[in-house]
Order: C-alpha cells, then structure tokens, then sequence
C-alpha cells in the first residue's frame, strides 16, 4: 500500500510539474499562479504545497528534472569514447543544442529560463540556485579540460577556469538567440559545425593559452 501511495504521490508531482511548465511557457513566470498550475494539474492548491515551497522551487524542479538525464548521456559518451574526453565534451554540447531544438520539455525550459522569468522577488531565490549550478558547472567542465590536456589533445597552458565560462557563455548564447528566432538558423543542423568552431578557439587561441 505504501509503494501505491508513493507512485501516486510521484505521479502528482510529475503532473504538477508538467502543468507549470506549459503554463510559465505560455504565459510567463510572472503570469502564472500556484492557483493556476493547480487548476491545469487537476489538483489542489494544497497539493501544490505539499510538494514545492513556491513558484521558484516549481521551477527549480523542473530544471532538475530536465537535466536529470544528461549524466547518463555523458556517461554513454565517456564508454564510447575511452580515453578521448575532447570527444566526450564535443558530443555532450552537440547534444544539449540539439536536444534544445528536438525535445519539447528542453526547449520549453530554456525559452522560459532565457526570455520568460524575471529574477526578482521570489524568483530571486532561483537566481541563487543558478548562480550554484553554474559554480558547479564550471568545476565539472575544468575537469574534463584538465583531461584533455592531460592526454594532449588540448594546449598544456590552457586557461581552464576561462575556457568553462567561455564555454558556457557561447552555448547558452547560440540557445537563447535561436529562441528568439528559430528561423534564422538550423540550431539541430548547424550544431557539430558551431561546436566544432569552438573547440578550435580553445585548441588554436594563442590568448587562451597566455601565449600572448
């Protein structure tokens, strides 16, 4: 009984989740109330709070969740590309710029992140989950840098701490400005070729290797 009762209880939070995500995408963070993502999910405002504190950690959740999988993609790259972590990152930020383009829920997610939330008030809150990710994010690509020296495939005296935020910045940039205009380029088709752009300027910078 009490396996049924936490599927259920998982099941309502996913439901909840789903309606305040289609309904922050249409109408804006700003626009949209607890009584209004309960009323899309068919339940009660109390239901609401049994699972979130407020509309930030609704959104935050829903965050966590997309991302949830891409752990399991990085480490399908890292068994298929042994050895190779300039490989692993090249597929993993391929991924993530087509996944944007292909995946609903994706591309949901980021349209509201980028041009659908404003950080004040009690969405500031998620401006400090963000700001921890990103320190988190940043860490983990430096380490998979460090990696790619290590094994020669990228300049012993790359700046690391430089190239994550470099790195950062240019993907969420390419994924913001086709959210703003998906017709004006082919995210999913033209995304090898930007990655690739990319890891050439870490590969080939005299100025990211302090060589001048």
């Amino acid at each position: 009984m009490a396996r049924k009762t936490k599927a259920q209880a998982l099941e309502t939070r996913n439901q909840i989740l789903d309606a305040a995500l289609a309904h922050f995408s249409e109408h804006g963070v700003a626009a949209t109330s607890l009584a209004d993502i309960a009323t899309a999910a068919g339940v009660t405002r109390g239901a609401i709070y049994w699972h979130f504190k407020n509309k930030a950690d609704v959104l935050h959740e829903i965050w966590l969740r997309c991302d949830a999988g891409l752990d399991d993609v990085e480490l399908e790259y890292q068994t298929k590309y042994p050895g190779d972590p300039l490989s692993v990152i090249r597929s993993m930020l391929i991924y993530i710029l087509d996944a944007t383009a292909k995946d609903p829920q994706r591309r949901a997610l980021m349209e509201i992140i980028f041009h659908k939330c404003e950080f004040v008030g009690e969405m500031s809150t998620l401006q400090d989950m963000r700001q921890s990710l990103l320190l988190e994010c940043y860490d983990r690509i430096e380490l998979v840098l460090r990696e790619c020296i290590e094994v020669g495939q990228l300049p012993a005296r790359l700046n690391t701490l430089q190239s994550a935020r470099l790195m950062c910045g240019y993907i969420n940039g390419m994924m913001e400005n086709w959210l703003f205009n998906p017709q004006a380029f082919d995210l999913a088709a033209e995304a090898p070729q930007l990655v690739d752009a990319f890891i050439d300027m870490l590969r080939l910078s005299p100025t990211m290797s302090g060589a001048r």
